[in-house]
């Protein structure tokens, strides 16, 4: 664990948001001797870690290094001094020291050993309290004061001026604002003078313009399956067979023509279109890709087997069962949910038998099973994804100290910069590193009087 002496002749440090990022900072600034005064919008602090893995709180990720960076894309290398700083097995070892035991789960997930995302959250507020730091609920930030020299202080909605000589600001992203999480820290940021990257939900499920689809197949769960997103419109998805992962953090980062993102993996039927593990991973992506045109997606069902495989297999299966008929076929290969649906949009009339079905009927069934194809309306909204990408532009931050190189004495930390990564605990690590160091350097900002 990184240790620093207690400062002497300490000043103000506002931290402005309560969540992961600004817990630990508020923690660790007051930890080195500042005055610390955490302003939480909401009645109390950590509302959204509170949901964070289903309500289990998935802190981090036994990924190496280099896997861990490259799950943000190609920003992940901002986080390199940070994690230098506090990473994992200095988060871990802090949550241990206040009585939090960890485990790891399928994919490196690491989660309390209680299940329980109120355990972290309650670590974090006690860590903060216990070295002297005040935490205001209900103190919603109008604007950053700030003059020539840097920071002032801060004004709250009530009308109150705080002032200070640094100021965190670690408001969170827009997702989730019922949390708290409603997009204030972006305003404040631009309001500072930062640019604003443009804002995407990621994460999130996506709406497919094949409702009807859809609904019918509401629930059913999907697994060992391909999901593929193309920049093109269902007619022009390329008939091309994808046998890698491709996309941020997969090692495949230069996909084929038209194709945005592929993934194999688990995925799920909604009311209205798609989300599970995979679609949720390629959502930011697919997001990006709809201000620019037409996104479609493309799933196969049998990736294991090539066209000429499954084609095989079927006359094998037609040869033995000849009588047969479309949705008895197709019982063998899909979720019955799904039987009804899929034969309707095969073209193959419903009664037709195997013994009499023609190799032009074989090879639409192979081309229907190798790739079930939707066109993507749009994301749901950012408001329902569980993390927002863009936001502050990282050119403008010191990746060393968090440090806005643009107004000094403030500092940025967590979901507000602009850092997403994939799900598994990234986000969360990023943020309570972030955090970590700007609580440090804030801390050593305002042992020093500029006023």
């Amino acid at each position: 664990m990184n240790t620093l002496p207690k400062l002497t002749g300490a000043k103000r440090v506002l931290v402005i948001g309560g969540g992961a990022a600004g817990l630990l900072a508020a923690g660790r600034a007051a930890e080195l001797g500042a005055q610390v005064i955490l302003l939480e919008r909401m009645e109390a602090p950590g509302k959204k870690l509170l949901i964070t893995g289903k309500g289990r709180c998935n802190i981090t990720n036994t990924a190496p290094l280099k896997e861990f960076l490259a799950a943000f894309g190609p920003n992940g290398r901002f986080l390199y001094g940070a994690f230098h700083r506090f990473f994992r097995d200095q988060l871990l070892d802090f949550f241990r020291r206040r009585g939090v035991e960890t485990e790891s789960e399928r994919g490196g997930r690491v989660f309390p050993v209680s299940h329980n995302a109120a355990d972290v959250v309650n670590a974090l507020v006690s860590h903060a309290r216990e070295h002297g730091a005040e935490i205001r609920p209900n103190s919603r930030v109008r604007s950053i004061d700030r003059d020539s020299r840097g920071i002032r202080g801060v004004k709250l909605e009530s009308g109150e001026f705080i002032p200070a000589e640094a100021v965190i600001l670690a408001a969170g992203g827009a997702s989730y604002p019922a949390t708290g999480s409603a997009g204030d820290g972006f305003s404040l940021a631009e309001k500072a003078g930062h640019r604003i990257n443009p804002l995407y939900p990621a994460l999130v499920p996506l709406v497919i313009k094949e409702i009807g689809f859809a609904v019918a197949c509401q629930g059913v769960a999907l697994k060992n399956i391909r999901l593929t997103a193309f920049a093109c419109e269902k007619a022009s998805i390329p008939d091309i067979t994808i046998e890698h992962d491709y996309g941020r953090g997969t090692g495949w980062e230069k996909p084929p023509p038209k194709v945005i993102e592929s993934r194999f993996g688990e995925m799920l039927f909604t009311h209205f279109g798609i989300g599970g593990p995979i679609t949720l991973l390629m959502s930011q992506a697919v997001a990006r890709a709809l201000d620019a045109g037409p996104v479609s997606v493309h799933i196969d069902l049998k990736p294991a087997l090539s066209k000429k495989e499954l084609d095989a297999r079927l006359q094998r299966e037609f040869a033995a069962y000849p009588r047969r008929q479309l949705p008895a076929i197709l019982r063998e290969l899909l979720p019955e949910k799904m039987v009804e649906v899929v034969a309707g949009i095969s073209g193959i009339p419903l009664g037709r038998t195997a013994a009499n079905f023609t190799a032009g009927d074989r090879r639409d069934l192979v081309k229907l099973l190798k790739g079930l194809a939707f066109e993507v309306r749009s994301t749901l909204p950012l408001g329902a994804a569980m993390v927002t990408a863009g936001g502050v532009e990282l050119a403008e931050i010191d990746p060393k100290t968090m440090a806005s190189k643009l107004v000094p004495g403030l500092y940025l930390a967590g979901e507000v910069l602009d850092l997403d990564a994939d799900t598994g605990g990234f986000n969360l690590q990023a943020a309570f590193s972030t955090g970590w160091v700007a609580g440090e350097a804030a801390a050593k900002t305002a042992s020093v009087d500029h006023a």
